[in-house]
């Protein structure tokens, strides 16, 4: 089973990352862009059988820092 987990920065944390795209799309001459935020796309290969808690315990646990960042697990079809 494919699993994409998107994370992203939560509301009111700094985004340096996306605040540097931002003045890169101005320098390139593209207007109107008011904000950027950063983020990732994590994809995993897992077994069919392992289970949503896992799943969520590994977002938890490794791929998102949850001081700071949100996390969303979608499941893909094959």
């Amino acid at each position: 089973m494919k699993v994409r987990v998107h994370v992203s920065l939560k509301p009111g944390v700094l985004d340096p990352q996306g605040r540097a795209i931002q003045h890169s799309l101005e320098g390139l001459g593209f207007a109107g862009v008011r904000d950027v935020r950063a983020g990732r796309l994590i994809e995993l290969d897992v077994e069919d059988g392992v289970a949503d808690a896992a799943l969520d315990d590994m977002c938890r646990k490794l791929l998102a820092n949850m001081v700071i960042e949100n996390y969303r697990i979608e499941k893909v079809a094959a």
